[in-house]
């Protein structure tokens, strides 16, 4: 062989040679349990929670949809089959729900505009620099931490009428006239009282959730706007918010879900709460206490079961129009 050709045979050396595969690579089942680890393992590791949300939020979804769709009566076994949508037909010319409904839209006003305007304000403070800042954010937060039934409890006698707090204090200012507030003989009255127990417990919760948000937003950029003359109140609308808007919107939806289902506060604030009528002329019964009321007192499931839908939809369609306000407010696209 020639040495030309020789050395065109000869292996190449430098950029074009291809090095000789590894043969001290991994063994055949650490490259098994690697492919395990990238294409199964995160199915297995997110499994139990679709699994328990199959079981314990998926069915009975779908079963309470069956239900709303049937004549289920626990006091008249007899009365029992298909109903279609008799029950729902049967919402649209029930004056109690109707009621319940008006009621738990003004309780739901009354509480989650204030709540979520005075999370924002106190959020605002709470991120300027104070002495003793980790005390101010857990004092805040106690109100969120305290139980619902011992806070409503609480509650009920502070609003009492005769030896209530809420009286003594508007006398002090002189408010409420001569006689002492009845807060739970009229709707307005104990409208408001309901709504300062939800604000009270719900006020700290979103201010935290705000504060959170507000720490990333750039030091800079109010120092750029307090050089052109904007003030602490025009820096939390025209900067803060507009920056914070997910949170916002995020608040808004959950304030809604949470104002929209409010059964706690209003079944405490009864001095009978077994009956869920929500004072003597059902002047504060909301659509949860309506829906608890006519299926474990009435013991009419279908028809219980019709009214918790019409509930999710509304819920569903506030919420919505909600997060769509909120961010059409706060400097979204159009």
């Amino acid at each position: 062989m020639s040495p030309t050709r020789a050395a065109a045979t000869a292996p190449r050396r430098g950029r074009d040679a291809r090095p000789e595969p590894d043969q001290r690579g991994p063994s055949r089942w650490r490259e098994r349990l690697y492919r395990f680890d990238v294409r199964y393992l995160p199915y297995l590791l997110i499994a139990p929670f679709f699994l328990l949300f199959a079981v314990f939020g998926l069915f009975p979804i779908v079963f309470n949809g069956v239900v709303a769709l049937r004549t289920w009566r626990l006091d008249d076994p007899t009365r029992d089959g298909w109903a279609g949508l008799d029950n729902f037909r049967r919402l649209l010319s029930d004056g109690d729900f109707w009621n319940a409904l008006s009621n738990t839209f003004g309780i739901f006003l009354l509480s989650t505009l204030p709540q979520l305007l005075l999370a924002l304000v106190v959020a605002a403070l709470l991120n300027r620099k104070l002495r003793a800042q980790t005390w101010w954010r857990v004092g805040v937060l106690l109100p969120y931490v305290t139980p619902v039934t011992a806070s409503t409890l609480i509650f009920s006698v502070v609003f009492a009428r005769d030896t209530g707090i809420a009286n003594w204090a508007l006398s002090l200012l002189g408010i409420g006239g001569t006689e002492p507030i009845d807060w739970r003989a009229s709707t307005w009255a104990s409208w408001i009282a309901i709504a300062t127990m939800v604000n009270w417990k719900w006020i700290g919760y979103n201010a935290l959730l705000y504060l959170a948000a507000m720490q990333s937003v750039p030091r800079d950029v109010y120092e750029a706007a307090a050089v052109d003359g904007a003030g602490p109140w025009r820096q939390l609308w025209r900067i803060t918010v507009p920056m914070i808007r997910p949170v916002v919107i995020f608040t808004v939806v959950l304030s809604t879900i949470g104002g929209l289902q409010l059964f706690t506060e209003p079944m405490l604030f009864d001095s009978n709460p077994a009956l869920g009528n929500g004072g003597d002329d059902h002047q504060w019964q909301t659509i949860a206490q309506l829906i608890y009321k006519v299926g474990w007192r009435d013991l009419d499931l279908g028809y219980a079961a019709a009214m918790s839908w019409a509930l999710f939809l509304v819920i569903l369609v506030v919420a919505a129009a909600n997060a769509l306000i909120t961010n059409r407010l706060g400097g979204g696209k159009r």
